[in-house]
Formats: C-alpha cells, structure tokens, sequence
C-alpha cells in the first residue's frame, strides 16, 4: 500500500513539474488607460521618477520604500529601476530588476499615443520568467495579479494628471 502511495506522489509531483516547465518563459503583460490630458502632461508623470509616488501603486504598499532604488516591506521588496530610453511624449522604457523577494528582471514601457484631447498610455511589462517563478506565476495567476496593479496605477494617474488639471 504504501509503495503504491509513493508511486502516486511521485506521478502528481512529476505531471507538475511537466505542467510548469510547458509554461511559456517569456512573459507579456499590457494594459492602456485614456487620460484627458496632451501627451507631455502624461509623459511628465513617467520620465521623473520623483512623480511615481502620486501614482504607483508600489509607492503606496508601502510609503517608506524610495524610488529608483528601493528596500521596502515584503509586498514591495528590495530592487532598481533604470530609465534606459525616454523619447519626450512618446516613449519611456524602464529597466526593473528585482533582488528581494525573488530575483527577477523585466522591461517596462510605456507609450503615450494622443487622441484629440487625451492621451492613452500604455504601460507593458515584459521579461524572462525562470522555473521558480513560471511555477509562483501558475499558482498565484502572476499574469492577473500584474494586470491588476497596472490597471490601478494608470487609473492612479489618471486621477492625479487630471486633479492637477482641475486646480
């Protein structure tokens, strides 16, 4: 009985491993808000990074944490942000390497495309996911949990660009 047991967590555990390791490596996530608002008020907020604490939903878990490069609580963790391409009103792109809680590096963009009087912007995440972290992603649905916080910092920015418009 006990060898069939074994037999049978050895099959659950190896279909696991076989089900994280057919997950793609690479990983793509994007989300677009409009804002009411030229495009160089919205690049603005991106290109300084001392404007992210308005808007970031990172900032708010937790207030103490700095930006660029930052140590902060378990949610926020402990890395460096680098602006590697920033093309006024078009583009910025943003290096983002993770030290803590789990190593990790992506690419962030964002793009601002004007639409009469508003701007969408795009903001995407994009990088190299590793067998550690293809199998965080599949339990914890990493792919939603990102579209989630992107889609509360542009509704954050959103609200701060066009506050900032109302004074």
């Amino acid at each position: 009985m006990l060898k069939k047991i074994l037999i049978a967590l050895a099959a659950v555990i190896a279909v696991l491993l076989i089900v994280v390791a057919l997950q793609p490596s690479e990983f793509h996530v994007e989300r677009t808000a409009t804002i009411t608002a030229p495009p160089a008020t919205v690049f603005d907020q991106v290109n300084d990074f001392h404007k992210w604490d308005a808007w970031s939903p990172w900032a708010k878990l937790d207030p103490n944490a700095t930006i660029m490069t930052w140590a902060g609580n378990n949610q926020v963790g402990e890395g460096k942000m680098t602006l590697t391409e920033s093309r006024p009103n078009e583009l910025v792109k943003i290096n983002v390497d993770i030290v803590k809680p789990m190593e990790g590096s992506s690419t962030s963009e964002f793009a601002f495309k004007p639409e009469g009087d508003q701007t969408a912007v795009t903001w995407s995440m994009s990088g190299h996911q590793n067998f550690i972290a293809k199998a965080m992603c599949l339990v914890m649905n990493g792919k939603k949990m990102m579209s989630d916080i992107m889609d509360k910092g542009l509704a954050n920015m959103k609200s701060v660009v066009e506050g900032a418009s109302k004074t």
